[in-house]
């Protein structure tokens, strides 16, 4: 919605690389507007690029992509933002924010709005919530960012007073014009976050990237001598990764939930055709020897 009311545009373009989930989301928020959507297909498991930019015209308001992606895998879209900013669109990235000690950020590649769920920061997964959103913009929409943001002053009396910044107090009372309709109370979640993020510091959050990032390759590294089981190769990946089985993967996650393990995702839920792939995440909270176990039980179920 800033990139509609940034651009005075209709059509958003959204890659299917971006979660299914966040992809429902966006058309039931949007189902009363009339706005076209444009889904654009992956590509060995990367955005594809030609496809892109042959729906990307004057009436574009903005493109979404999602790195890493749905299916774990890692790209670099510079070059897909920039061919968005010259037909005089926004850029839009959603983003696991652990890679982000890691990766090239949304920042690097020039993206102009980066979104994101912050429960890797320090939020416990609490059978599905409450956890945070997380949404950044370049200065230049500042002002069409929703949300409520309050800063501390000082009234003519000298007394310690507060009021809302970014936005002006006509606000609330522009009707369809409004940045936002609703808000909801995040702050102990967000709370939580900061102080995880303050404890761990620059080099604390590089540290924690490298370290899921080298138990995902031990991982991949274990599954890929399984028998029947392939590893997807085809694009670099971060902490998720897919890889095909010998075996309907709804069928065998049931099996290894029965043995103690949430193995992963089946993809064939969301994808056609792909009944047999599963995506499998793997984060600082895993051990080697708990890999070790779920690559052995995984063979045994097979």
């Amino acid at each position: 919605m800033m990139a509609v009311r940034s651009t005075g545009r209709k059509k958003i373009i959204v890659d299917s690389g971006v979660n299914l989930v966040y992809r429902t989301m966006l058309y039931t928020y949007t189902s009363n507007l009339a706005l076209e959507f444009v889904e654009t297909p992956v590509v060995h498991g990367q955005s594809c690029r030609e496809d892109i930019f042959k729906n990307l015209d004057d009436k574009t308001a903005a493109v979404i992509v999602q790195n890493p992606n749905f299916f774990g895998a890692v790209d670099d879209y510079s070059d897909i933002v920039k061919k968005v900013h010259s037909a005089g669109a926004l850029a839009i990235a959603s983003v696991y924010p652990v890679s982000l000690g890691m990766l090239k950020s949304p920042g690097e590649m020039g993206f102009d709005i980066a979104t994101g769920e912050g429960q890797s920061l320090g939020i416990p997964l609490s059978f599905g919530g409450p956890y945070l959103g997380f949404m950044s913009v370049r200065k230049e929409h500042l002002r069409q960012m929703p949300g409520r943001i309050v800063g501390a002053t000082i009234d003519k009396d000298q007394k310690r007073g507060f009021v809302l910044t970014l936005q002006a107090r006509e606000q609330h009372i522009r009707r369809q014009k409004a940045t936002s309709n609703i808000c909801s109370n995040e702050a102990l979640c967000s709370l939580r976050a900061v102080i995880y993020l303050s404890l761990l510091g620059k080099t604390g959050l590089q540290e924690l990237a490298e370290l899921v990032y080298a138990k995902a390759q031990f991982a991949k590294e274990a599954l890929a001598k399984v028998p029947g089981v392939a590893v997807k190769k085809s694009a670099a990946t971060f902490n998720e990764f897919t890889v095909q089985l010998p075996a309907n993967a709804d069928e065998v996650v049931r099996k290894m939930i029965d043995k103690g393990f949430a193995c992963g995702f089946p993809l064939g839920k969301y994808y056609k055709g792909m009944d047999n792939y599963l995506l499998i995440a793997v984060t600082e909270k895993r051990t080697k020897e708990e890999i070790v176990q779920l690559v052995n039980c995984l063979e045994a179920v097979l």
